[in-house]
């Protein structure tokens, strides 16, 4: 595949570090030192026995040229994906459509890593082959949502707040066993109701607790804030929240002594709200990105995995090509779940003869964004069905 000249230019994992049940992973890394400054300015020292192997699974993560494929809705959400097309959210429809996903051929050229909900981690394809094992065999390491959804914030401004925190550890030591070499936790920013101060810390802390966790058992990070796309604001006040929002969330994750070379960011990209009048070009949409990025993320973060947030397919891939016309400090890529997934979940629409045709949407759509990340996407033949924007209003995940 061509994924492997990419995995032989930096340290990235072996299929065989990511395999499932390899009680020599569990237990066997040397355990690193790692001195992390705290805000008096002394050094607090950090053991973790899975501090090279972080390392090594965010680097072939964020490999060139390749993104994640975001496949962990939940089964509520995914029955709503079935229901666009007319079937009914049964765990076979489940596991027929996360089987087309994972066995399209050549996947792994275009993306390095998939998230996965819990039942999937666990599933099987339709022909008997466990889902982690086939995406090992794609070059795609398997990832794993772990949060338990949003619930409304008590004292806040009609805002919410993400629960998941109890259980984690152990959760997160299972899933390892299981395959998961990383992890996934979204939360959300509602710049219509504030966002408040309350808001906005709660999700910092709650992502910074997470990452803590996740990486004492291995688990790589994703660090997901999502400034939502709601509202009639400009580009200049999502700029503005998102400032705040990321300066929190960093303060946090270095509180809680977390590695930055060991997890993935999942930012929304700088955009107006979807109902405002005034709409952004890709190249705005960069500069503005580009200079919040700088602003505040370290350049020790190895991978900027961009959300998707409801734009459209093609829209989400010329933005992401516009931030890549220049060199980065970091590895800035995609982690889409509808905008890799819309025309192919149309193109199948639950039936058998129509797998392949649907496979090749998929394709064609991360293979785009394969194009994107390494800035050479141009956006010529992409089908009128992959231009519709996918913003709903209040949309629950």
């Amino acid at each position: 595949m061509a994924s492997a000249s990419f995995l032989k230019s930096s340290p990235v994992l072996d299929k065989s570090e990511f395999v499932k049940g390899q009680s020599s992973l569990r237990f066997g890394p040397a355990s690193a030192v790692r001195c992390i400054p705290n805000v008096s300015g002394s050094s607090l020292v950090v053991k973790s026995s899975y501090a090279d192997e972080l390392v090594k699974t965010a680097k072939t993560i964020a490999s060139p040229g390749r993104g994640i494929l975001a496949m962990d809705e939940s089964n509520a959400t995914c029955g709503k994906r079935l229901a666009s097309i007319g079937l009914e959210n049964t765990e076979a429809n489940r596991q027929a459509y996360r089987t087309l996903l994972v066995t399209a051929p050549g996947l792994g050229q275009y993306v390095s890593g998939a998230i996965l909900f819990e039942e999937t981690l666990y599933q099987s394809t339709v022909d008997g082959a466990k889902i982690v094992d086939v995406l090992i065999e794609q070059n795609i390491v398997p990832g794993i949502k772990v949060d338990k959804g949003l619930v409304p914030l008590a004292g806040s401004n009609n805002e919410s707040w993400c629960q998941g925190l109890d259980g984690l550890a152990s959760r997160s030591a299972a899933y390892y066993q299981q395959g998961a070499r990383f992890a996934k936790w979204r939360t959300v920013v509602s710049i219509p109701n504030g966002p408040s101060a309350l808001a906005v810390k709660e999700a910092a802390w709650g992502l910074a607790r997470y990452a803590a966790i996740s990486q004492d058992n291995g688990l790589v990070p994703i660090v997901e804030p999502e400034i939502l796309l709601d509202g009639e604001h400009g580009i200049d006040r999502t700029f503005e929240v998102a400032q705040k929002v990321w300066a929190e969330v960093f303060f946090y994750l270095a509180e809680n002594n977390v590695m930055f070379e060991g997890i993935l960011l999942k930012p929304s990209m700088v955009t107006p709200g979807a109902e405002c009048k005034d709409k952004a070009t890709p190249q705005q949409v960069a500069d503005y990105t580009l200079k919040l990025l700088h602003r505040r993320i370290p350049p020790a973060v190895p991978g900027i995995m961009f959300l998707s947030g409801g734009q459209s397919e093609v829209e989400a891939t010329l933005n992401l090509n516009a931030m890549n016309q220049s060199p980065n400090p970091w590895h800035v890529s995609f982690s889409y779940a509808r905008a890799l997934q819309n025309t192919c979940l149309k193109t199948w629409g639950g039936r058998p003869e129509n797998v392949q045709a649907a496979q090749e949407a998929l394709l064609i759509r991360a293979k785009a964004n394969s194009l994107a990340q390494l800035g050479k996407y141009t956006g010529e033949g992409e089908s009128e069905e992959a231009k519709k924007g996918m913003f709903v209003k209040g949309y629950v995940y």
